[in-house]
């Protein structure tokens, strides 16, 4: 499985903090947003990434991530000139995914938890249909919303709906096989002018081969789309991180825990930051496994 990161868009909702720089650039506490989501798909296995983000972005995710070696991975990148939709992600990576099964996260999603990474996992070896990842939330008009029977089996999607049915959101990590792109090239734009991950989703939950699973208890999901759930995220990572001695969102340390590069290599980075970023980084490869 490849892997596909949006980190495109315009950021309007945290403007003027996006007026110059992209939204998965921004601090979210000690590192930047997109380095969560980078972990998410290096915790489910993989290991060849496309960075999708807008053309005037596109040096500044070079300059951070570059190649991906450091970390034991292949990146590359593309660009989505407007923002048409999450969908729209696979066709711009179709040739990159070449006919094999990806997972789509978005750049500002952040998952932490005990368990994910063997859910993660899971998905990434799952063998035919799409898989989704649903979470309870205060807030459902927000997102779109599964409705589901007392299986867990989906019966509905709804994208952004008025009056919600369920409190059942759908995250921003979506797993698919090889039909994906063939099935979203046949989308046709939403009202918003735009090519929705919902209704791709509801093609696979017609043909039967839709899987849901609901985060565990105790995992947290965090959608950093404004200023305020931004702020959150930074304090729940500080906190997380300062009582328990362990980073999230580190690629460094999944890179390392991973296998895919050497001690020498992680300390050596850890070693480059004078943060304190840097300094737990070092701590905890020093710590051992």
């Amino acid at each position: 499985m490849k892997g596909i990161l949006l980190a495109g868009g315009t950021g309007s909702r945290l403007r003027p903090a996006t007026s110059v720089t992209s939204k998965h650039l921004l601090a979210v506490y000690d590192k930047p947003l997109i380095y969560y989501s980078l972990t998410n798909l290096m915790l489910a296995g993989i290991r060849e990434i496309l960075v999708i983000c807008t053309p005037s972005d596109e040096s500044s995710y070079v300059k951070l991530l570059g190649t991906g070696d450091q970390f034991g991975l292949e990146i590359s990148y593309a660009s989505q000139v407007s923002a048409q939709g999450i969908a729209e992600a696979l066709l711009i990576g179709e040739s990159f995914v070449d006919g094999g099964h990806v997972c789509l996260s978005l750049g500002d999603n952040i998952f932490h938890g005990s368990g994910l990474s063997v859910l993660f996992r899971k998905l990434g070896s799952m063998n035919s249909g799409a898989s989704i990842l649903l979470r309870r939330v205060p807030d459902p008009e927000r997102f779109g919303v599964a409705e589901v029977d007392d299986e867990g089996k989906v019966l509905r999607l709804t994208e952004k709906p008025t009056s919600p049915k369920s409190n059942l959101a759908v995250t921003g990590m979506y797993f698919f096989d090889e039909s994906a792109s063939s099935k979203a090239r046949k989308l046709q734009p939403s009202v918003r002018g735009e090519l929705e991950i919902t209704d791709l989703n509801v093609k696979y939950l017609d043909d039967g081969e839709l899987h849901s699973y609901e985060l565990p208890r105790g995992t947290m999901w965090l959608d950093t789309g404004t200023a305020d759930s931004l702020l959150d995220a930074s304090l729940y990572v500080k906190s997380v991180q300062a009582h328990s001695g362990q980073l999230i969102g580190s690629p460094e340390e999944v890179a390392w825990r991973q296998g895919w590069i050497t001690e020498v290599q992680a300390k050596g980075m850890a070693s480059s930051m004078t943060s304190k970023y840097g300094q737990l980084l070092h701590e905890t490869i020093s710590r051992g496994r």
